[in-house]
């Protein structure tokens, strides 16, 4: 473990103004790095292979992308002005005991991510290693993961800005390498435009986003309180959806290729490598694919150490943590994550992979509820203390946010495309999955009207004591 003077000191406590830092071009590298990988990769051959001509593919990714990468940056956006965690904020809206409920979800998510992941990245690990042994691949990454979740903000920053350049240089090369030895152009307009394969595309792109959303804020409270909501917003939207629009493109690319050519579905690190070539290159894309899903891994530890210790603190009242602890509570979460990785079977992993996916549904209301409270309601004013103190201003339980945040889920299952169930709306439009839209504008059209005049914002923004006068500290 490195020095205690290099790991983060913060958890779930506010950032003080004496311990801010960076800019906001640091969150454009985070998550741009974190999207240039091989998950997404993957989301977008899926556009492709549920039957979308590859133009309107890459049409449909980018609309998603948008639409949702502007919903997590609004939540970035928090970052600065709060100094919180993203779901420590979500306590004003919810209640203390109340923001328990997504939160639980949210580790799930979290947790079969971080599972999935970890097998996907293990398999460039072992071929690095030039190993068979399913294990070591998995037992390697899961402690790459650790030891920069551990040592925290700053570190998990450096390996963004790491992620982006070598996304950059692997994923250029390879796109190179794939239009060099195939015929690209001919794929693209060769199906007819269809209406349900290509809002299918603007939800897989849509949803990929909005996963970001319950710890999208984690990585921006750092920075000074003077900064910018608007360059966050952008710096955040846009490096998010740059990354992920490339990489996407990329997968649509891989899954037009003929049958022949194809495969990668089937063996999606073994494909890249060849593609990449032999001998070094090969080595080379291999460890593009290793330190793109450690980026994205690592937020997914991070993240899932921030909700399990936001639900506990409901209940204890805490705002901070030893560092041994911080430290327990992350080895923690990524050895069950391993565990389920090592032990589980591949249909198991599979089935396990599309309830988080179906999951996703539980997280588009909570966006809602977050942004339409933040922006419009409260108008960008927080009791910070009270989000600490069950009998505080935001209570235990807030039961119009609860009840709107039901309604938001129950009102999406007809709506829902999911490989665990396909609701009948969604039938009716020949599989189109407009179960997000749904989610998010009824969920704000009845939260707003419900929840405006029962506001608990306070006239300001409300710091702890003591706030300015903190000690300064070194950077995280």
């Amino acid at each position: 473990m490195a020095p205690s003077s290099l790991v983060e000191r913060r958890t779930i406590d506010v950032v003080p103004e004496s311990e801010r830092h960076g800019t906001p071009l640091n969150q454009f590298t985070l998550w741009f790095g974190a999207n240039m990988q091989i998950t997404a990769v993957v989301n977008g051959a899926l556009a492709v292979v549920f039957g979308a001509d590859p133009l309107w593919a890459v049409v449909g990714l980018l609309a998603g992308n948008l639409l949702g990468g502007a919903v997590m940056a609004l939540h970035s956006a928090q970052g600065p002005r709060l100094g919180l965690p993203q779901m420590i904020s979500s306590r004003a809206q919810f209640g203390v005991f109340g923001a328990v409920v997504p939160l639980l979800l949210v580790i799930l998510m979290y947790l079969g991510f971080a599972a999935t992941g970890t097998v996907l990245a293990g398999q460039a690990v072992n071929e690095i290693a030039h190993t068979d042994s399913r294990p070591v691949g998995i037992i390697v990454f899961g402690a790459l993961t650790a030891v920069v979740a551990v040592l925290g903000y700053r570190y998990i920053h450096a390996l963004g800005r790491a992620a982006t350049v070598l996304g950059v240089v692997g994923f250029t090369y390879l796109m190179i390498r794939l239009v060099a030895t195939h015929d690209i152009g001919g794929m693209f307009g060769a199906k007819p435009f269809n209406t349900a394969t290509f809002l299918l595309a603007i939800s897989l792109g849509a949803g990929w986003q909005l996963t970001f959303g319950p710890y999208v804020a984690d990585y921006s409270r750092y920075l000074p309180r003077t900064t910018s909501p608007r360059t966050t917003f952008h710096c955040t939207l846009w490096g998010s959806v740059i990354g992920s629009q490339w990489a996407m493109v990329f997968g649509v690319m891989l899954a037009a290729l003929p049958a022949r050519s194809g495969g990668f579905l089937d063996n999606q690190v073994g494909f890249m490598g060849d593609l990449g070539g032999s001998g070094a290159v090969a080595m080379l894309v291999y460890l593009v694919i290793i330190v793109g899903k450690l980026t994205i891994n690592t937020l997914n530890a991070y993240g899932g150490f921030m909700s399990i210790l936001t639900t506990v603190s409901a209940f204890t009242s805490g705002r901070r943590v030893s560092r041994a602890a911080r430290t327990l509570y992350i080895v923690g979460f990524l050895v069950l994550s391993m565990l389920v990785a090592l032990l589980a079977s591949a249909d198991f992993l599979d089935n396990f992979k599309n309830f988080v996916l179906t999951l996703l549904m539980v997280f588009t209301p909570w966006s809602a509820i977050n942004l339409v409270d933040y922006y419009l309601i409260s108008r960008e004013r927080i009791d910070i203390p009270a989000l600490y103190d069950p009998s505080g201003r935001y209570g235990r339980w807030n039961a119009v946010a609860l009840g709107c945040y039901v309604v938001g889920i129950v009102a999406q299952i007809p709506f829902l495309s999911q490989t665990l169930y396909t609701g009948p709306v969604t039938k009716a439009l020949d599989g189109a999955d407009l179960s997000w839209i749904v989610g998010l504008v009824l969920t704000a059209a009845i939260y707003y009207p419900l929840a405006r005049p029962r506001s608990k914002a306070p006239a300001e923004m409300i710091y702890p004591d003591g706030f300015e006068a903190a000690t300064p500290q070194p950077a995280a």
